[in-house]
């Protein structure tokens, strides 16, 4: 038993600073700790929820490895650092909205009204959940970049490509230049070839991450093109190559995945993108009148 008081005085008590340490650590943590250390940031309610065995089984580690992380962040055993993700539960604004919605989903008989309320409500967590944690200073950088872009381009697969799609759209009613990274002939690797540091590139990936999104992400930057991540954890392949990211952790509801979050966000970059433009195009102007 450690009894160093000052070390337990700097061991997380919060889920954030907890969030906050692992981030910081995840570099120099062994490769088994790191990952079950991601699957714990990504996957909150079930380390809160979970069994020691359940646990390691669906982060694919052995049951010692969950206790080794919690001794490497200065826990006294697995119990104390699950604590923490406990707390969070406790903590969550929607922790009674979340009952109410498991109270509606047990009662009646009416399996399809059932089913529409649980995706409604797993789209609504998703929403507010980015509401609560995005980081307006980070929305900002993100737009001084895009704005600033020659060609922005879009970098989505599988479940993710619907951001991409929308805005795909978004640009072509808003004048702005845009190349989604989709070809129906697969030529994407040369279509991001023709990127440059005067462009920026928007990617979107979830675990499981899509290899093809990954790889193009990387390539860019390689290439000094800012990317603008929007991902699930501090751990993703993707957030660890990105100019910026977002974290958004859409719920889920019987295993099938919300995008009502990320959806909002892609709504909200190419509005924003047209706007700064129009305020630098006015300053122009105007600078350009009193010359």
């Amino acid at each position: 038993m450690d009894n160093d008081p000052q070390r337990h005085a700097r061991v997380p008590r919060d889920f954030e600073s907890l969030r906050s340490t692992i981030i910081e650590r995840k570099a120099s943590m062994p490769k088994r700790l790191a990952q079950v250390a991601a699957f714990a940031l990504g996957n909150p309610d079930e380390i809160a929820f979970g069994t020691t065995a359940s646990i390691a089984a669906a982060s694919d580690v052995q049951p010692s490895t969950l206790v080794r992380l919690a001794h490497h962040l200065g826990y006294e055993g697995f119990s104390d650092l699950q604590s923490i993700f406990r707390e969070r539960l406790r903590d969550r604004t929607l922790s009674y909205e979340e009952r109410l919605v498991t109270l509606e989903q047990a009662s009646g008989d009416d399996e399809d009204a059932n089913l529409l309320s649980g995706f409604i409500a797993a789209a609504s967590q998703s929403v507010n959940r980015l509401a609560a944690t995005v980081q307006s200073d980070t929305f900002t950088k993100a737009v001084d970049i895009l704005a600033a872009a020659e060609t922005i381009y879009l970098i989505a697969k599988r479940r993710s490509y619907p951001l991409t799609a929308h805005m795909t759209y978004a640009f072509s009613k808003l004048n702005i230049r845009h190349q989604i990274v989709a070809s129906p002939n697969g030529v994407d690797p040369e279509m991001v070839q023709f990127a440059t540091p005067k462009d920026a590139a928007i990617a979107a990936s979830f675990s499981p991450y899509a290899a093809d999104s990954l790889s193009q992400s990387q390539e860019l930057a390689d290439r000094g093109v800012p990317i603008i991540a929007i991902t699930d954890s501090a751990f993703s392949p993707l957030a660890a190559c990105a100019t910026h990211w977002f974290e958004v952790a859409e719920a889920d509801f019987a295993g099938f995945r919300s995008l009502s979050a990320s959806m909002a966000l892609t709504m909200a970059l190419p509005v924003a993108i047209a706007e700064r433009r129009r305020k630098r195009q006015h300053a122009k102007a105007g600078k350009a009148k009193m010359e």
